[in-house]
């Protein structure tokens, strides 16, 4: 359960900002989508190589 403490005369609308910030952190959204459809393992490690390529060539770009 995510809990945020409000401060004494603390504005609602950024309290709300805060539970939406911790809200997304914990991927519950992300997770739910993923599970609407079935992803076959091939499938989800050929994603896994392409990213893990993009990244590495970003970094290497830094370089």
């Amino acid at each position: 359960m995510i809990i945020i403490p409000v401060k004494e005369g603390e504005n609602i609308e950024r309290a709300l900002k805060r539970f939406k910030r911790k809200f997304e952190k914990t991927g519950v959204i992300k997770e739910l989508r993923e599970r609407q459809k079935f992803t076959k393992p091939s499938v989800r490690r050929r994603e896994e190589l392409k990213k893990a390529a993009y990244v590495q060539g970003l970094q290497q770009q830094e370089d």
